[in-house]
């Protein structure tokens, strides 16, 4: 995707892009990215957020219950007061899920580039997140949790089936370390890592706020192979069956699982 600081324009994206599926593919599942329903584009803006009572939700129901698809989005959404980069999962009969808010806020300011601070915004989140669509388990996280091993320690421990990872990474940081940590992620939790970033240049809709970023979503298998990237500037649908085989021929090839020796203590998933 490329989404913009516009709901309803972004709505409108997901479902040109959810048409390109040929009902003939019998796709279960669509990932979008990070800010998949609005992207903040000019710093010290103040942040709304959606709730899940939105009509942008109702429509994304509607498409799903019509698609019989589950949607995985990431969205600003507001829960208890408290404003959160959130995931959303809304499924084949229409019904919406918060399932993950984000652990580690983007608060960075690159030499010679741009300072970002999610925390002015948004609060962290409490903890992990496992959900089970169609018997695949999915730990979830978001962009800059990438960075941080020890929540994937505790998916690697659950055996979970595929971790997500949802993005809007900057073309700098994407550039030197995109590929490196979605690979790395799959290798060290012997997993598929699915990936769907932002890419391309975003135009302010409803301000004059631009932003830039990297692209490339990923498809990494549990032996750390590349096996989908979509590689355009812009919006871009690619297809992937996902193997239950490949998960048990690498874990049974190296047992990671037996050898661990250091405790991970985070609490529970929910």
């Amino acid at each position: 995707m490329t989404s913009v600081d516009d709901v309803d324009a972004n709505v409108m994206q997901i479902e040109e892009l959810v048409e390109r599926i040929p009902e003939s593919a019998g796709v279960r599942i669509a990932f979008f990215p990070e800010n998949s329903l609005y992207l903040r584009l000019q710093e010290g803006e103040s942040l709304r957020g959606l709730m899940l009572q939105d009509e942008a939700f109702a429509a994304l129901s509607e498409l799903a219950v019509r698609r019989k698809m589950n949607l995985h989005l990431t969205v600003p959404l507001r829960l208890e007061g408290h404003l959160y980069n959130s995931s959303v999962w809304i499924n084949d009969q229409g019904a919406l899920r918060a399932t993950y808010q984000k652990m580690h806020l983007f608060d960075i300011s690159l030499a010679n580039g741009p300072s970002v601070r999610e925390s002015d915004v948004f609060r962290h989140g409490g903890g992990p997140s496992v959900i089970e669509i169609d018997g695949w388990r999915f730990g979830e996280s978001i962009c800059y949790d990438v960075r941080f091993s020890e929540l994937y320690s505790i998916y690697a421990r659950q055996e979970v089936d595929a971790i997500l990872i949802p993005s809007a990474f900057l073309t700098r940081t994407g550039e030197a370390h995109w590929d490196l940590l979605v690979r790395t992620r799959a290798v060290e939790s012997q997993c598929y890592v699915i990936a769907p970033a932002q890419g391309g240049v975003h135009q302010g809709a409803s301000s004059s706020g631009f932003r830039e970023t990297h692209g490339n979503s990923l498809i990494v298998d549990p032996w750390g192979r590349v096996v989908s990237r979509l590689v355009e500037r812009g919006p871009g649908v690619d297809i992937q069956t996902l193997q239950r085989d490949e998960i048990d021929k690498v874990r049974r090839q190296i047992p990671m699982k037996d050898h661990r020796r250091l405790p991970v203590d985070f609490g529970t998933s929910h």
